[in-house]
């Protein structure tokens, strides 16, 4: 649904000097965007494509509060410009989540009407950890018009969270027999690992992708399900087939470096060394709240997050955006003097440093529901910044949690994500990246002996308790026997594999994989181990 503009359709040459300003910006070049965008918005103030590009550079630049002002002015004068309210998500997503809420709690007050409004609001209350309220968001929303069949998913979603799998699915079976056409809903039944297609649910999405107007996210959607559908069918061949077209659609329109990760890496052991670290001794905040878990995606890390919330002095929380945030920012700052992240690090005082890990705490502590003393963020990508962790919240731990190339691999290659983790649409990348997040992982032994606790998903498998109790050493705490009952730990989860954590260990999963050994080339050549690279989690 796209609202008419508001002001004349613009002309050729506009629409083209719009695309340009769109390719500077997304290709970093704002000193070239601004000034198309400045003289369009002189010539038409009203035009909301031009708005929402003006918000996108303004993102870029660290001036959140403006980017809010350019997407409001947008969307007040179109309710239905749907890039626009794609942007305004993005945008709060940046935000720390207290800060988003509260902007969109006065939105929803000042337009009560507006939907797009009530479920960015609803979404708020899911990032900040209440569920509850969002679901009952979302059911109000529903109640004022049942067909609105992109609401009844993210309800789904929100039931999923809580462990409701029955209303989750009911939730996305009636976004189906609205919106026919749709291939989220089919993905987002695939994505509840518990459910189970019948035929009539496969030859219905055989049937879409039969169709010729299906586009092209949505047939990835279907073929994404449909592979999980023959997989539990018994049907390898088949299903890798599904599963190797719905990649190849998703890597089409998801950009990928494979470089990216080694150059990360390198710069890394530029700037990180044991000399840096004794410099700046001393600096950060004392707290020793968070546990970091990190790693790849489908490794294990949402078990072991279970394992530690169900722990009387750990409280689980979710993929924190938080220090994802915060390198953002320093990184901001770093553009004005010509400085790349981390290098930029080298310019913060340990006063600033210590204020960094203060402003972790304060954003985070809207997630925290207890008064118990540590708490959990568990967003992987945060292997890249353990560096900047060990700087700013010195007594922090960190755990990281790796399973085997193959296993893993095939975890994500059958995995779509909500957003990120670009190299999981083809195997080679995944390979790659696994590679440079096994010597990532080595750096860090390297510099910071001991930091970091690493934890590999078999062992964790094969002797649950001890494992445990090791991990519970590394932290500091006494072993208690609830930990070894993880599944009986009544929690929010918010991840793909929110319902099997809510089961005992499966052990059968860790060798799911060798039934796909013929397609997984790319996952099974014994790789090159960088130096140190001997940590657990077998070969790299």
């Amino acid at each position: 649904m796209v609202a008419a503009m508001p002001s004349p359709a613009p002309s050729p040459d506009l629409d083209s000097t719009l695309a340009e300003a769109a390719r500077a910006i997304a290709a970093g070049r704002l000193a070239i965007a601004y000034p198309i965008l400045a003289a369009r918005l002189k010539r038409d103030p009203g035009d909301v494509a031009a708005l929402r590009l003006m918000a996108m550079l303004a993102i870029a630049t660290g001036r959140d509060a403006d980017a809010l002002k350019m997407l409001d002015a947008a969307l007040e004068q179109a309710p239905g410009f749907e890039a626009g309210w794609h942007t305004l998500a993005e945008l709060l997503h940046h935000l720390p989540p207290a800060t988003a809420l509260a902007a969109m709690a006065q939105r929803r007050a000042r337009r009560p009407g507006v939907p797009g409004y009530q479920s960015l609001h609803a979404g708020m209350l899911e990032r900040t950890g209440d569920y509850d309220a969002a679901v009952d968001a979302y059911r109000a929303m529903l109640a004022r018009d049942p067909k609105l069949a992109g609401v009844w998913i993210t309800l789904g979603h929100a039931l999923k969270t809580i462990g409701d799998s029955a209303s989750a699915v009911d939730a996305y079976r009636r976004s189906i027999a609205l919106r026919p056409e749709s291939g989220e809903p089919w993905w987002a039944l695939a994505d509840l690992k518990s459910f189970r297609f019948t035929s009539e649910d496969v030859a219905a999405m055989e049937a879409l992708l039969a169709r010729g107007d299906l586009s092209e996210g949505d047939r990835a959607h279907v073929e994404f399900a449909i592979g999980r559908a023959l997989e539990d069918a018994g049907d390898p061949a088949q299903s890798f087939a599904h599963y190797a077209e719905g990649n190849r659609l998703r890597r089409g329109t998801t950009p990928h470096d494979p470089a990216a990760i080694g150059a990360e890496r390198e710069a890394a052991a530029r700037l990180f060394t044991p000399a840096f670290f004794a410099e700046r001794a001393g600096a950060g905040s004392p707290a020793a709240d968070p546990i970091f878990i990190v790693g790849l995606p489908r490794s294990g890390s949402t078990l072991v997050e279970q394992i530690l919330a169900s722990h009387s002095a750990i409280e689980g929380t979710r993929e924190l955006g938080d220090l994802p945030e915060i390198v953002r920012g320093i990184a901001l700052g770093g553009a004005a003097k010509r400085m790349r992240y981390p290098e930029v690090l080298t310019n913060l005082s340990p006063a600033e440093l210590t204020k960094l890990g203060d402003t972790y705490l304060e954003w985070t502590r809207c997630q925290r529901r207890t008064d118990k003393p540590h708490f959990i963020d568990k967003l992987p990508a945060n292997f890249r910044h353990v560096g900047l962790i060990r700087l700013i919240l010195p007594n922090a731990k960190v755990i990281d949690v790796r399973r085997d190339l193959p296993g893993c691999g095939f975890s994500i290659f059958k995995q779509q994500f909500a957003s990120g983790f670009t190299f999981g649409y083809s195997l080679e990348d995944i390979a790659a990246q696994y590679r440079g997040y096994a010597a990532m992982m080595a750096l860090w032994d390297d510099v910071l002996p001991g930091f970091v606790h690493h934890l590999d998903y078999a062992a964790l498998v094969a002797d649950t308790e001890g494992e445990v109790r090791r991990m519970l050493d590394y932290l500091g705490l006494a072993f208690e026997p609830a930990c070894l009952d993880f599944h009986r730990t009544a929690r929010a989860v918010r991840t793909p594999s929110g319902d099997q954590v809510r089961q005992p260990i499966f052990r059968e999963g860790l060798e799911g994989w060798k039934r796909f050994a013929p397609w997984l080339g790319p996952l099974l050549v014994q790789l090159k181990r960088p130096p140190g690279a001997e940590a657990p989690g077998g070969p790299v």
